[in-house]
């Protein structure tokens, strides 16, 4: 698992945490709505990344029983949904996918462009999931926006919850936003995958040890600067159904 895809996969999730401003004081049994909608990506995302990280580069496991063994959480997080919720954790899911791909690229050797094209490969599997996700209509990137968009208000929080289960009016026009978001982020990954992967092959070793981070930043941009054609809608609707609802929410 490639540092570069990783940083590329869960930028959004970086975003969102830096951006979200401290909740201010409030009932001590109250959670916080920035914590509850960050702790499924420390769970799904953080975890999984750290338990490969301790296990390969402190531990000294190989890649492959580092993969196999930080593994283990993310199918169990997948697997325990399933059985109690009916629903996939998609989260969990994506990270059990990416890790399952690693496992399997472990196997590719060979000379310093199937590496860099391995790298892609990886990125390659997060975009494909992401753009799966946003055609099902359950997109992975809409709980990375959550935080954000919400500011960590209780209201907002419950405004975007209405909007996410459809019992709000604009819930219509918000599923098509999410899946613009998630579809523009798709698209970002998988352009900088298939540029990974053809410059491994048809550009020197020596530039491409450097080009291939330009890749993966050029991504985080596009997706970053271009997702905003999705999330200021998204805002807006959030704003108007926290008004609609301040009435009797008073």
């Amino acid at each position: 698992m490639s540092s570069q895809t990783v940083s590329a996969a869960t930028v959004p999730a970086a975003t969102a945490a830096a951006t979200a401003p401290t909740v201010g004081e409030g009932t001590a049994a109250a959670p916080s709505p920035v914590a509850a909608g960050l702790r499924p990506l420390l769970l799904d995302v953080a975890a999984p990344l750290a338990g490969y990280y301790l296990l390969h580069s402190a531990c000294g496991l190989s890649e492959f029983a580092a993969l196999a063994w930080s593994s283990v959480f993310p199918a169990a997080r997948t697997v325990l949904g399933l059985l109690r919720e009916r629903t996939v954790n998609l989260w969990a899911a994506l990270m059990l996918a990416v890790n399952l791909a690693g496992l399997a690229l472990t196997f590719v050797t060979g000379d310093a462009r199937m590496m860099i094209a391995k790298d892609g490969g990886l990125s390659g599997t997060v975009a494909v999931a992401v753009l799966i996700s946003a055609l099902v209509g359950r997109s992975v990137m809409t709980p990375m926006l959550m935080p954000f968009v919400t500011k960590g208000k209780k209201d907002r929080t419950a405004a975007w919850q209405r909007l996410v289960e459809g019992r709000a009016a604009g819930s219509r026009a918000f599923r098509r936003h999410e899946r613009v978001f998630a579809g523009i982020w798709g698209t970002a990954l998988l352009a900088e995958c298939t540029a990974r992967v053809v410059g491994a092959f048809t550009l020197p070793v020596s530039t491409m040890a450097w080009l291939s981070t330009v890749f993966m930043l050029g991504a985080i941009v596009a997706g970053s600067l271009f997702g905003q054609i999705a999330v200021e809608p998204i805002e807006k609707l959030v704003a108007a159904e926290t008004e609609a609802e301040a009435p009797t929410a008073a």
